[in-house]
Protein backbone atom coordinates (compact mmCIF):
# COMPACT_ATOMS: atom_id res chain seq x y z
CA UNK A 1 0.00 0.00 0.00
CA UNK A 2 1.40 3.14 -0.92
CA UNK A 3 0.63 6.29 0.72
CA UNK A 4 0.46 10.37 0.00
CA UNK A 5 3.54 12.58 0.47
CA UNK A 6 1.96 14.41 3.31
CA UNK A 7 0.75 11.61 5.14
CA UNK A 8 4.74 10.09 4.39
CA UNK A 9 6.05 13.50 6.11
CA UNK A 10 3.27 13.19 9.21
CA UNK A 11 4.74 9.22 9.85
CA UNK A 12 8.76 10.39 9.15
CA UNK A 13 8.57 13.55 11.88
CA UNK A 14 6.89 11.16 14.15
CA UNK A 15 9.82 9.70 14.08
CA UNK A 16 12.21 12.52 14.29
CA UNK A 17 12.26 13.30 10.76
CA UNK A 18 12.75 17.19 9.73
CA UNK A 19 10.03 18.33 7.36
CA UNK A 20 9.21 21.94 6.13
CA UNK A 21 5.20 23.19 7.35
CA UNK A 22 2.48 22.21 5.86
CA UNK A 23 -1.25 21.40 5.09
CA UNK A 24 -3.30 19.42 2.88
CA UNK A 25 -6.13 21.38 1.09
CA UNK A 26 -9.27 19.72 -1.20
CA UNK A 27 -9.84 22.92 -2.80
CA UNK A 28 -8.57 26.13 -4.12
CA UNK A 29 -9.95 27.81 -0.93
CA UNK A 30 -8.87 25.67 1.34
CA UNK A 31 -4.80 25.94 -0.36
CA UNK A 32 -5.23 29.81 0.11
CA UNK A 33 -6.32 29.27 3.58
CA UNK A 34 -3.35 26.73 4.68
CA UNK A 35 -0.75 29.21 2.88
CA UNK A 36 -1.84 32.18 5.06
CA UNK A 37 -1.51 29.44 8.44
CA UNK A 38 2.07 28.88 7.18
CA UNK A 39 2.86 32.72 6.68
CA UNK A 40 6.42 33.52 4.89
CA UNK A 41 6.15 34.64 1.35
CA UNK A 42 6.71 31.55 -0.92
CA UNK A 43 4.65 28.47 -1.06
CA UNK A 44 4.85 24.86 -2.84
CA UNK A 45 1.54 23.41 -3.90
CA UNK A 46 2.06 19.96 -4.89
CA UNK A 47 -0.60 17.29 -6.41
CA UNK A 48 -0.84 14.33 -4.79
CA UNK A 49 -1.20 10.88 -6.38
CA UNK A 50 0.41 8.01 -5.98
CA UNK A 51 3.66 8.39 -8.07
CA UNK A 52 6.76 9.98 -8.48
CA UNK A 53 8.05 12.63 -11.03
CA UNK A 54 5.02 14.75 -10.50
CA UNK A 55 7.39 18.00 -10.61
CA UNK A 56 8.28 17.65 -14.64
CA UNK A 57 4.51 16.71 -15.11
CA UNK A 58 3.45 20.28 -13.83
CA UNK A 59 2.41 18.47 -10.35
CA UNK A 60 4.67 21.11 -8.05
CA UNK A 61 4.05 24.86 -8.49
CA UNK A 62 6.45 27.68 -6.53
CA UNK A 63 4.02 30.63 -5.83
CA UNK A 64 4.88 34.08 -4.49
CA UNK A 65 1.42 35.10 -3.65
CA UNK A 66 -2.19 33.69 -2.63
CA UNK A 67 -3.32 34.34 -5.79
CA UNK A 68 -0.57 32.34 -7.65
CA UNK A 69 -1.93 29.38 -4.75
CA UNK A 70 -5.32 29.74 -6.11
CA UNK A 71 -4.47 29.48 -9.72
CA UNK A 72 -2.22 26.21 -9.20
CA UNK A 73 -4.67 24.85 -6.70
CA UNK A 74 -7.63 25.39 -9.61
CA UNK A 75 -5.04 24.13 -12.40
CA UNK A 76 -4.10 21.03 -10.80
CA UNK A 77 -7.85 19.62 -8.46
CA UNK A 78 -10.03 17.24 -10.76
CA UNK A 79 -7.45 16.88 -13.26
CA UNK A 80 -5.34 13.85 -15.03
CA UNK A 81 -1.63 13.92 -14.05
CA UNK A 82 0.35 11.93 -15.54
CA UNK A 83 3.98 11.21 -15.41
CA UNK A 84 6.53 8.66 -16.20
CA UNK A 85 5.19 6.26 -13.35
CA UNK A 86 1.83 6.72 -13.83
CA UNK A 87 1.32 5.16 -17.33
CA UNK A 88 -0.54 7.25 -20.16
CA UNK A 89 -3.99 6.59 -17.96
CA UNK A 90 -2.56 8.98 -15.23
CA UNK A 91 -4.06 9.47 -12.22
CA UNK A 92 -6.88 12.04 -11.10
CA UNK A 93 -5.78 14.68 -8.11
CA UNK A 94 -8.06 14.96 -5.70
CA UNK A 95 -6.33 16.57 -3.00
CA UNK A 96 -3.03 18.96 -3.01
CA UNK A 97 -0.46 19.23 -0.26
CA UNK A 98 0.68 23.21 0.82
CA UNK A 99 3.99 23.94 1.90
CA UNK A 100 6.54 26.85 3.00
CA UNK A 101 8.54 26.57 -0.06
CA UNK A 102 12.33 25.90 1.13
CA UNK A 103 15.56 27.92 -0.11
CA UNK A 104 17.97 25.33 -0.35
CA UNK A 105 21.87 24.60 -1.97
CA UNK A 106 21.85 21.24 -2.12
CA UNK A 107 19.83 18.13 -3.18
CA UNK A 108 20.48 14.35 -2.21
CA UNK A 109 18.90 11.59 -2.34
CA UNK A 110 17.97 8.86 0.73
CA UNK A 111 16.11 5.72 0.16
CA UNK A 112 15.57 2.41 2.41
CA UNK A 113 13.86 -0.57 0.44
CA UNK A 114 13.53 -4.48 1.35
CA UNK A 115 16.40 -6.37 -0.70
CA UNK A 116 14.46 -9.60 -0.36
CA UNK A 117 17.58 -11.22 -1.95
CA UNK A 118 19.82 -10.68 0.88
CA UNK A 119 16.68 -10.79 3.30
CA UNK A 120 18.01 -7.19 4.74
CA UNK A 121 16.90 -3.57 4.44
CA UNK A 122 18.78 -2.29 2.05
CA UNK A 123 19.80 1.81 2.07
CA UNK A 124 21.04 4.12 -0.32
CA UNK A 125 21.95 7.49 -0.75
CA UNK A 126 23.20 9.75 -3.24
CA UNK A 127 25.00 13.40 -3.87
CA UNK A 128 22.53 13.45 -6.88
CA UNK A 129 19.38 14.22 -5.50
CA UNK A 130 15.92 15.86 -7.15
CA UNK A 131 16.19 12.91 -10.12
CA UNK A 132 15.03 9.25 -10.39
CA UNK A 133 17.52 6.50 -8.40
CA UNK A 134 16.95 4.73 -11.99
CA UNK A 135 18.62 7.49 -13.47
CA UNK A 136 21.52 8.10 -11.04
CA UNK A 137 22.10 4.07 -11.39
CA UNK A 138 22.57 4.88 -15.26
CA UNK A 139 24.38 7.82 -15.01
CA UNK A 140 26.62 7.72 -12.66
CA UNK A 141 26.71 4.78 -10.56
CA UNK A 142 29.73 5.72 -8.73
CA UNK A 143 27.55 8.39 -6.73
CA UNK A 144 25.49 5.75 -5.15
CA UNK A 145 26.67 4.90 -1.78
CA UNK A 146 24.67 1.64 0.20
CA UNK A 147 24.37 -0.28 3.52
CA UNK A 148 22.86 -3.25 4.13
CA UNK A 149 21.16 -3.71 7.87
CA UNK A 150 21.87 -6.87 9.66
CA UNK A 151 18.44 -7.49 11.01
CA UNK A 152 19.58 -8.68 14.26
CA UNK A 153 21.35 -5.41 15.81
CA UNK A 154 19.82 -2.98 13.43
CA UNK A 155 21.01 0.06 11.78
CA UNK A 156 23.61 1.47 13.59
CA UNK A 157 24.43 5.38 14.47
CA UNK A 158 28.54 3.97 12.62
CA UNK A 159 26.51 3.06 9.64
CA UNK A 160 24.11 6.58 8.95
CA UNK A 161 27.54 8.83 10.14
CA UNK A 162 29.25 6.63 7.16
CA UNK A 163 26.79 7.40 4.81
CA UNK A 164 26.61 11.41 6.15
CA UNK A 165 29.93 11.53 5.65
CA UNK A 166 30.10 10.26 2.16
CA UNK A 167 27.21 12.21 0.87
CA UNK A 168 29.95 15.27 1.65
CA UNK A 169 28.64 16.87 4.70
CA UNK A 170 29.81 18.94 7.34
CA UNK A 171 29.61 18.18 10.61
CA UNK A 172 27.01 20.34 11.98
CA UNK A 173 25.04 18.66 9.08
CA UNK A 174 26.01 15.34 9.20
CA UNK A 175 24.83 15.04 13.27
CA UNK A 176 20.88 16.49 11.59
CA UNK A 177 21.44 13.69 8.43
CA UNK A 178 22.17 10.86 11.26
CA UNK A 179 19.28 11.53 13.47
CA UNK A 180 17.51 11.32 9.45
CA UNK A 181 18.59 8.50 8.27
CA UNK A 182 18.42 6.99 11.84
CA UNK A 183 14.44 7.97 11.92
CA UNK A 184 13.79 6.71 9.01
CA UNK A 185 15.07 3.21 9.62
CA UNK A 186 13.08 3.05 12.74
CA UNK A 187 9.94 4.45 10.80
CA UNK A 188 10.39 1.74 8.02
CA UNK A 189 11.20 -1.26 10.66
CA UNK A 190 8.01 -0.49 12.97
CA UNK A 191 5.75 0.53 10.07
CA UNK A 192 6.03 -2.57 8.27
CA UNK A 193 7.26 -0.40 5.42
CA UNK A 194 9.00 -1.67 2.17
CA UNK A 195 10.23 1.62 1.08
CA UNK A 196 11.17 5.12 2.38
CA UNK A 197 12.09 7.19 -0.06
CA UNK A 198 13.13 10.97 0.65
CA UNK A 199 14.03 12.38 -2.73
CA UNK A 200 15.15 15.16 -2.39
CA UNK A 201 16.80 15.39 1.06
CA UNK A 202 18.36 19.29 0.97
CA UNK A 203 20.90 21.51 2.87
CA UNK A 204 19.64 25.03 3.22
CA UNK A 205 22.06 27.63 3.93
CA UNK A 206 21.70 28.13 7.46
CA UNK A 207 23.25 24.37 7.58
CA UNK A 208 19.49 22.61 7.63
CA UNK A 209 19.40 19.19 6.54
CA UNK A 210 15.78 18.92 5.76
CA UNK A 211 13.42 16.08 4.23
CA UNK A 212 11.86 18.05 1.26
CA UNK A 213 9.66 15.24 -0.45
CA UNK A 214 8.75 11.59 1.15
CA UNK A 215 7.43 8.22 -0.17
CA UNK A 216 6.42 5.29 1.71
CA UNK A 217 5.11 2.04 0.72
CA UNK A 218 3.78 -0.68 3.09
CA UNK A 219 3.34 -4.44 3.37
CA UNK A 220 0.02 -5.32 2.84
CA UNK A 221 -0.40 -8.59 4.74
CA UNK A 222 1.08 -6.10 7.92
CA UNK A 223 -1.93 -3.48 7.75
CA UNK A 224 -4.18 -5.59 10.08
CA UNK A 225 -1.44 -4.53 12.97
CA UNK A 226 -0.62 -0.88 11.85
CA UNK A 227 -4.12 0.57 11.67
CA UNK A 228 -2.79 4.34 11.74
CA UNK A 229 -1.47 3.46 8.00
CA UNK A 230 -4.24 1.49 7.11
CA UNK A 231 -6.57 4.43 8.01
CA UNK A 232 -4.00 6.61 4.83
CA UNK A 233 -5.41 4.42 2.02
CA UNK A 234 -6.93 6.15 -0.74
CA UNK A 235 -8.86 3.43 -3.24
CA UNK A 236 -8.92 6.19 -5.66
CA UNK A 237 -5.73 5.98 -6.92
CA UNK A 238 -5.61 2.07 -6.83
CA UNK A 239 -6.77 0.19 -9.86
CA UNK A 240 -10.62 -0.16 -9.19
CA UNK A 241 -10.30 -4.22 -9.78
CA UNK A 242 -7.16 -4.38 -7.33
CA UNK A 243 -9.48 -2.49 -4.79
CA UNK A 244 -11.76 -5.24 -5.44
CA UNK A 245 -9.97 -8.06 -5.40
CA UNK A 246 -8.74 -7.55 -1.66
CA UNK A 247 -12.21 -7.71 -0.88
CA UNK A 248 -12.36 -11.60 -1.69
CA UNK A 249 -9.15 -11.91 -0.51
CA UNK A 250 -7.70 -12.38 -3.78
CA UNK A 251 -4.33 -11.17 -5.36
CA UNK A 252 -5.08 -9.15 -8.75
CA UNK A 253 -2.46 -6.95 -10.70
CA UNK A 254 -3.59 -5.72 -13.47
CA UNK A 255 -1.02 -5.98 -16.90
CA UNK A 256 -1.55 -4.80 -20.36
CA UNK A 257 -2.33 -8.09 -22.39
CA UNK A 258 -5.60 -10.23 -23.24
CA UNK A 259 -5.44 -13.61 -21.94
CA UNK A 260 -7.18 -13.38 -18.53
CA UNK A 261 -5.24 -15.85 -16.20
CA UNK A 262 -6.75 -17.19 -12.59
CA UNK A 263 -4.86 -19.58 -10.72
CA UNK A 264 -3.92 -20.60 -6.92
CA UNK A 265 -0.23 -19.93 -5.86
CA UNK A 266 1.96 -17.10 -6.73
CA UNK A 267 4.75 -19.10 -8.15
CA UNK A 268 2.95 -21.33 -10.10
CA UNK A 269 0.84 -17.88 -11.39
CA UNK A 270 4.19 -16.76 -12.76
CA UNK A 271 4.88 -19.81 -14.50
CA UNK A 272 1.65 -19.55 -16.10
CA UNK A 273 2.83 -16.14 -17.29
CA UNK A 274 6.24 -17.04 -18.59
CA UNK A 275 4.72 -19.94 -19.99
CA UNK A 276 2.02 -17.36 -21.91
CA UNK A 277 4.81 -14.92 -23.29
CA UNK A 278 6.70 -17.83 -24.60
CA UNK A 279 3.51 -19.41 -26.75
CA UNK A 280 3.33 -15.88 -28.06
CA UNK A 281 0.66 -14.29 -26.14
CA UNK A 282 0.43 -11.85 -23.44
CA UNK A 283 -1.01 -12.39 -19.98
CA UNK A 284 -3.67 -9.55 -19.00
CA UNK A 285 -3.02 -9.55 -15.63
CA UNK A 286 -1.45 -11.77 -12.22
CA UNK A 287 -4.14 -13.67 -10.34
CA UNK A 288 -4.04 -15.72 -7.58
CA UNK A 289 -6.84 -17.43 -5.82
CA UNK A 290 -4.97 -18.52 -2.94
CA UNK A 291 -5.36 -22.01 -1.12
CA UNK A 292 -9.01 -21.61 -0.55
CA UNK A 293 -10.74 -21.38 -4.25
CA UNK A 294 -14.30 -22.27 -3.06
CA UNK A 295 -16.65 -22.23 -5.87
CA UNK A 296 -17.71 -18.53 -4.80
CA UNK A 297 -14.36 -17.17 -4.75
CA UNK A 298 -13.44 -18.38 -8.47
CA UNK A 299 -16.88 -17.18 -9.38
CA UNK A 300 -15.26 -14.07 -8.44
CA UNK A 301 -11.91 -14.14 -9.55
CA UNK A 302 -14.08 -14.68 -13.27
CA UNK A 303 -16.19 -11.78 -12.59
CA UNK A 304 -12.89 -9.73 -11.83
CA UNK A 305 -11.11 -10.88 -15.21
CA UNK A 306 -13.81 -10.01 -17.46
CA UNK A 307 -14.19 -6.09 -15.85
CA UNK A 308 -10.91 -5.72 -18.52
CA UNK A 309 -12.56 -5.43 -21.34
CA UNK A 310 -8.63 -6.53 -23.17
CA UNK A 311 -9.85 -9.82 -22.33
CA UNK A 312 -10.51 -12.10 -25.19
CA UNK A 313 -9.19 -15.83 -23.95
CA UNK A 314 -9.33 -16.74 -20.05
CA UNK A 315 -6.80 -19.43 -18.68
CA UNK A 316 -7.50 -21.57 -15.39
CA UNK A 317 -4.75 -23.28 -13.89
CA UNK A 318 -5.06 -25.17 -10.56
CA UNK A 319 -3.18 -27.59 -9.25
CA UNK A 320 -5.13 -28.81 -6.04
CA UNK A 321 -3.05 -29.08 -2.73
CA UNK A 322 -5.37 -27.67 -0.13
CA UNK A 323 -7.78 -27.00 -2.85
CA UNK A 324 -9.92 -28.88 -4.15
CA UNK A 325 -10.39 -29.49 -8.21
CA UNK A 326 -14.20 -30.58 -7.83
CA UNK A 327 -14.43 -27.04 -5.67
CA UNK A 328 -12.46 -25.73 -8.54
CA UNK A 329 -14.69 -26.49 -11.43
CA UNK A 330 -18.29 -25.98 -9.48
CA UNK A 331 -17.20 -22.44 -9.56
CA UNK A 332 -15.63 -22.69 -13.08
CA UNK A 333 -19.11 -23.60 -14.44
CA UNK A 334 -20.79 -21.53 -12.35
CA UNK A 335 -19.19 -18.37 -13.82
CA UNK A 336 -19.11 -19.63 -16.86
CA UNK A 337 -22.67 -19.94 -17.94
CA UNK A 338 -22.84 -16.32 -19.06
CA UNK A 339 -19.18 -16.25 -20.64
CA UNK A 340 -18.33 -13.96 -23.31
CA UNK A 341 -14.79 -15.53 -24.43
CA UNK A 342 -13.17 -18.88 -24.92
CA UNK A 343 -12.11 -20.74 -21.38
CA UNK A 344 -9.11 -22.97 -21.07
CA UNK A 345 -8.82 -24.93 -17.95
CA UNK A 346 -6.00 -27.30 -17.01
CA UNK A 347 -6.94 -29.21 -13.61
CA UNK A 348 -4.20 -31.30 -11.55
CA UNK A 349 -4.04 -32.47 -7.94
CA UNK A 350 -6.57 -33.38 -5.42
CA UNK A 351 -9.83 -34.45 -6.68
CA UNK A 352 -9.05 -33.95 -10.16
CA UNK A 353 -10.86 -36.60 -11.79
CA UNK A 354 -14.14 -34.95 -10.26
CA UNK A 355 -13.06 -31.62 -11.21
CA UNK A 356 -12.78 -32.57 -15.36
CA UNK A 357 -15.65 -34.81 -14.92
CA UNK A 358 -17.78 -32.04 -13.63
CA UNK A 359 -16.33 -29.48 -16.67
CA UNK A 360 -17.08 -32.60 -18.74
CA UNK A 361 -20.76 -32.86 -18.29
CA UNK A 362 -21.35 -29.47 -17.83
CA UNK A 363 -22.38 -28.92 -21.89
CA UNK A 364 -20.30 -25.85 -21.96
CA UNK A 365 -17.73 -25.15 -24.26
CA UNK A 366 -15.29 -25.18 -22.05
CA UNK A 367 -11.50 -26.47 -23.34
CA UNK A 368 -9.76 -28.64 -21.29
CA UNK A 369 -5.57 -29.09 -21.35
CA UNK A 370 -3.78 -31.85 -19.49
CA UNK A 371 -0.49 -29.81 -19.08
CA UNK A 372 0.24 -26.48 -19.04
CA UNK A 373 2.29 -25.66 -22.07
CA UNK A 374 -0.94 -27.16 -23.48
CA UNK A 375 -3.29 -24.94 -22.03
CA UNK A 376 -0.92 -21.56 -22.55
CA UNK A 377 -0.30 -23.15 -26.39
CA UNK A 378 -4.80 -23.43 -26.71
CA UNK A 379 -4.85 -20.08 -24.73
CA UNK A 380 -2.73 -17.76 -27.17
CA UNK A 381 -4.73 -19.66 -30.37
CA UNK A 382 -7.98 -18.89 -29.04
CA UNK A 383 -7.03 -14.96 -28.16
CA UNK A 384 -5.84 -14.84 -31.87
CA UNK A 385 -9.36 -15.91 -32.95
CA UNK A 386 -7.75 -19.29 -34.23
CA UNK A 387 -9.67 -23.13 -33.56
CA UNK A 388 -8.62 -25.29 -31.04
CA UNK A 389 -8.82 -29.37 -31.47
Amino acid sequence: MDVHEYQAKSLLSGFGVNVPPGGVAYSADQAVYVATELGGAHWAVKAQIHSGGRGKAGGVKLCRTYHDVAVAANAMLGTKLVTNQTGPEGKVVHRLYVEKATAFERELYLGFVLDRKIERIRVIASVEGGMEIEEIAKERPESILQVEVEPAVGMQPFQARQLAFGLGLNLKQVSQAVTIILGCYRAFRDLDATMVEINPLVVTKDDQVIALDAKMSFDDNALFRRPQVTEMRDSTQEDPREARAAEFGLNYVGLEGDIGCIINGAGLAMATMDNIKYCGGEPANFLDVGGGASPERVAAAFNLVLTDQNVKCILVNIFAGINRCDWVAQGVVQAAKDLRVPLVVRLAGTNVEEGQKIIRECGLPIVTADSLMEACEKSVKLARGEQVS
